[in-house]
């Protein structure tokens, strides 16, 4: 098996993980509180992630940890968005919206980093509003509080994106990410300290929910991306990553029956093909085809 391959099935792998996450968090939910839940999913990814990679984090400098201060000030802000709004919307909205990341880098990055967007990003982004408003908007043409919250957490995670991508060229990126995880489990804790009442998980759904999002949606996640990205185009990580709402879809239907209506299907449909517009490259694949037609 070719290693591009190997690689492209491991980024499917932790798709497939973060699909299941929102059900997970879903169910975690019912039994724990937000922040309490956020800080026990970040504190044990990052004990995971520190004992496997230890060595990186014993040449820690100052600049690495204010690096890693900021990104996770962003990330934290991200899973509050992400959790609420898991709570209050369904496990299938709460896929597709999160997936409007792919739509709001570039137009971040043509706000802040004066890169002017390709053409198709203007055709993913139509279309990304159609399939907005076909997915949330109700008869009275107002968007849910969790859709929203959804919708905010795909721009903050863009915001993250754009940050982490110049902030990993000065330091080492695995440091960098480990702490990033310990940092959001502190900030989570206190909030959960001082507006909930912490505590452990108390049943099993609980703590198969939290030891999930944990090891499988977050350690193992963190450490496979950073692995196989090494050996596989941006375009393939791309369009792995953009199957994530399909499977949060399918699992909301086959753990919970949980359906859409006509119109939205529909605007899931739209939705995640102004994903795949945003990620395709349309002149790589046409070369591609035209080499092959001349071969």
């Amino acid at each position: 098996m070719k290693i591009q391959l190997k690689a492209d099935l491991m980024l499917l792998m932790i798709t497939f993980f973060w699909g299941a996450s929102i059900l997970l968090t879903k169910i975690g939910l019912d039994y724990i509180q937000e922040y309490n839940l956020i800080s026990l999913r970040f504190i044990i990814a990052f004990l995971l992630s520190g004992i496997v990679f230890y060595k990186h984090l014993i040449k820690t400098d100052f600049k690495t940890v204010k690096y890693a201060f900021i990104l996770a000030s962003i990330l934290f802000i991200v899973y509050v968005f992400a959790t609420f709004g898991t709570k209050y919307t369904s496990v299938s909205n709460a896929g597709f919206l999160m997936s409007l990341t792919v739509i709001f880098i570039p137009v971040l990055s043509s706000i802040f980093l004066k890169e002017r967007p390709e053409k198709k990003f203007v055709l993913g982004i139509v279309l990304a509003l159609v399939g907005i408003g076909l997915l949330t908007l109700n008869n009275q043409l107002k968007i849910s509080y969790g859709d929203m919250l959804c919708i905010m957490c795909a721009l903050f995670y863009a915001v993250h994106i754009i940050v982490s991508g110049t902030m990993t060229k000065h330091v080492n990126s695995i440091t960098l990410g480990i702490l990033q995880l310990g940092f959001v489990g502190l900030f989570s804790i206190i909030f959960s300290m001082f507006m909930e009442t912490p505590k452990l998980p108390d049943t099993s759904e609980s703590w198969f929910s939290i030891l999930a999002l944990s090891i499988f949606c977050t350690a193992i996640a963190f450490i496979v991306q950073i692995t196989a990205q090494q050996y596989t185009s941006p375009t393939h990580t791309g369009l792995i990553f953009s199957l994530e709402p399909v499977f949060s879809a399918g699992f909301a239907f086959f753990f919970t029956g949980e359906t859409l209506t006509f119109k939205g299907y529909m605007g899931a449909t739209i939705l995640l093909l102004s994903v795949l517009i945003a990620e395709l490259d349309f002149k790589s694949l046409l070369k591609l085809n035209y080499k092959k037609n001349i071969e």
